[in-house]
């Protein structure tokens, strides 16, 4: 049988085992979106990520338009490009009606591919940390997940920093998804009318 110091040991052991796997699943993330962010820069095609760029396309194709402007949405989303310039993209090229429609749909698969790439290279390392306040959001988070997510979908919309933590939360997939459709058509409206509005009085639509 165990002695109380042999247990505590263990406890601690464990503890400090965790924080360690915790930090090296953080660097592991780090370093994945470090390198995608360089392999972007170097090869050029950081070029694509541009609001004429993707105007261009839904002029050219509206299909192919849409395709690659939920790929790039995506791809945008892991390497740190503002969410707004393929809105005001998708606005100016199809109006507010079905821009809003496409940057619901690109932002709602770019949240959930962000979601899955991120949770697979660094887990739930954010529930391994031992920072109080960390862990009292993460309580909140457990709580009422769906709430949760939901009201920062719509303070922060797909901010790519939310999502990296998010993906590490341990939070459940379905219910991430579920708080992300519902808490997005708030805000992606309200930039549409803000951009549509833009456009018309710089006369740029």
């Amino acid at each position: 049988m165990d002695t109380p110091d042999e247990k505590d040991l263990a406890a601690l052991d464990n503890m400090v085992n965790r924080s360690t796997l915790s930090c090296r699943r953080l660097l592991t993330v780090a370093l994945f979106l470090g390198v995608l962010f360089a392999t972007f820069e170097l090869s050029g095609w950081r070029d694509h990520f541009s609001r004429q760029f993707l105007h261009d396309q839904f002029l050219e194709n509206r299909l192919s338009g849409v395709l690659i402007f939920v790929l790039l949405f995506a791809l945008g989303n892991l390497i740190q490009i503002p969410g707004w310039i393929f809105l005001a993209a998708a606005v100016l090229a199809l109006g507010r009606g079905w821009g809003g429609v496409v940057t619901y749909l690109a932002a709602a698969i770019s949240s959930a591919l962000t979601f899955l790439s991120i949770r697979l290279v660094g887990g739930d390392a954010l529930r391994q940390l031992k920072n109080r306040h960390a862990r009292r959001l993460l309580e909140e988070l457990d709580g009422h997940p769906v709430r949760s997510v939901l009201s920062l979908r719509i303070l922060f919309q797909t901010a790519p920093a939310l999502n990296y933590a998010l993906a590490m939360s341990g939070v459940g997939f379905r219910k991430y998804m579920l708080g992300t459709l519902l808490g997005l058509p708030l805000p992606i409206a309200l930039y549409c009318l803000f951009f549509d509005f833009l456009a018309r009085l710089l006369h740029l639509a």
